[in-house]
């Protein structure tokens, strides 16, 4: 007796990724960010808090790269970190 299982009946229907989802880092382009951003969490017992540069510097090489969707830097939670002359759409030097 053979047990066909069906799985024509139900079509896959694609979406895109929620926001959040983005490719990985497969040429490792944004590899010494990520490096960079890991060991200031290891040497701060994982207090993200005391590494927000790394991670703001780590997410701008993402971007640059576009490893992501391009973000102001004020809507991931680095307004306080964000240069004013950037907010003019000055181009860094």
């Amino acid at each position: 007796m053979s047990t066909a299982m069906n799985f024509g009946s139900k079509s896959f229907k694609p979406r895109p990724p929620d926001k959040g989802s983005f490719p990985l880092d497969h040429f490792g382009e944004c590899k010494a960010f990520k490096e960079n951003f890991m060991k200031c969490l290891r040497e701060n017992s994982f207090d993200n808090s005391k590494c927000r540069l790394q991670s703001k510097d780590y997410l701008e090489c993402r971007m640059d790269h576009q490893l992501m969707a391009r973000e102001p830097l004020e809507k991931l939670g680095f307004k306080d970190l964000t240069d004013p002359s950037q907010a003019d759409g000055d181009v860094k030097p």
